[in-house]
């Protein structure tokens, strides 16, 4: 196990935190556009083939090693199925079912599950403020899930994929610190995408080559900033965050995007802003500071 250099979120931490953020849940509304005119599997694994090649480019012409160690491609392939192709291809068939700020919070109940997976499987202790995060943030996601159960029940599959989605991702936060690899975190972001993403190509191909079209502007600027900004630049900071802080504190921290994800439905699609989106905020911010801020 990788022990976390800082308890809380160093500066640096909080800065890729809000970048993350704002990138990561814009990408919700985002999503469900490019779903309007291309396959789910496709659009996904489109996009992370491409961004993984990128990010193995970027690494090499800034010189970084794209060598896995000797004995360390197993743990990079279990890294690549939980938090590339199983997050990844039941993320963006939930997303297809759902409404997008709802698919995203359904998706971000993953603190709850990794905090309780690193208890049990890195001994990590929960501190009172790691409870107290996690006591608030799950309240904040119950708030917004709570105004809209019975629609999520009219699409009973997008919930199921949205729940195991979190799962997937949640094991492979804890695989991340359970089984470090040691090369940098550019390359193995690399890999993980690039290799991620040929299960959910496999797939695509047979399931949905006869609805390929080309598609219009907007989806194209869409995936290309899927490629770019979502995968590319920001699985690259997420996995940053992940080696800086315990499991509890970068899960936590992560609460941020399904409220940026809520804001920009209400911006982009027209979905509902009430009390419920304020109280939510609140709570949430809540649980972020509890565990990012010193005082």
């Amino acid at each position: 196990m990788i022990a976390s250099p800082h308890e809380r979120l160093p500066r640096q931490g909080l800065l890729l935190l809000a970048a993350l953020s704002l990138c990561w849940g814009a990408n919700w509304p985002i999503m469900k556009m490019v779903l309007s005119e291309m396959p789910p599997l496709y659009f996904r694994s489109t996009c992370l083939l491409l961004g993984g090649i990128g990010m193995l480019a970027l690494a090499r012409v800034t010189g970084m090693s794209l060598k896995v160690p000797r004995g360390q491609w197993g743990r990079v392939l279990w890294l690549a199925a939980f938090n590339i192709s199983g997050w990844n291809a039941l993320v963006i068939i939930g997303v297809s079912l759902l409404p997008s700020g709802r698919a995203a919070l359904l998706g971000y109940t993953m603190p709850l599950w990794s905090v309780l997976l690193s208890a049990i499987f890195l001994g990590d202790k929960l501190s009172l403020r790691a409870v107290l995060g996690l006591l608030l943030g799950v309240s904040g996601i119950g708030v917004l899930v709570g105004g809209s159960f019975g629609g999520m029940l009219q699409a009973p599959l997008g919930v199921v994929c949205m729940i195991l989605g979190a799962w997937s991702w949640a094991i492979g936060v804890v695989l991340f610190k359970r089984l470090p690899v040691a090369m940098p975190t550019s390359s193995l972001t690399g890999w993980t995408m690039l290799i991620g993403s040929l299960p959910l190509l496999v797939l695509a191909v047979p399931l949905e080559t006869s609805r390929l079209a080309v598609p219009s502007t907007g989806p194209i600027l869409g995936m290309l900033y899927n490629i770019f900004i979502a995968f590319m630049f920001c699985y690259w900071a997420w996995n940053r965050i992940v080696l800086m802080v315990p499991v509890a504190v970068s899960s936590l921290s992560s609460l941020t995007t399904p409220l940026i994800g809520v804001l920009g439905g209400v911006v982009f699609l027209g979905e509902p802003l009430g009390w419920r989106e304020v109280m939510a905020s609140l709570l949430i911010v809540g649980a972020v500071g509890s565990v990012s801020i010193k005082r």
